[in-house]
């Protein structure tokens, strides 16, 4: 199925991590304003890694809709 979108991974910074479900805050690099809420966070990252502060990468499958977005990994 073809979405027409390309996905885009977007560098942030770790906000705050929901551990029971599993869920991030993220503030995207370049802005002081503009922060994803209740990211999905792939299982394969230990919650212990998810420290706030930490560098994050994000998968955005549909750059006009953030609600579809995965926190896929810890960089830096």
């Amino acid at each position: 199925m073809d979405t027409g979108f390309a996905p885009a991974i977007v560098p942030g910074i770790l906000k705050a991590f929901d551990s029971v479900n599993y869920k991030a805050t993220v503030q995207v690099v370049g802005s002081l304003s503009y922060y994803l809420e209740n990211v999905v966070v792939a299982r394969s990252i230990a919650s212990a890694e998810m420290v706030v502060g930490r560098k994050v990468g994000v998968v955005l499958f549909d750059p006009g809709n953030p609600a579809d977005a995965v926190v896929a990994f810890i960089y830096g």
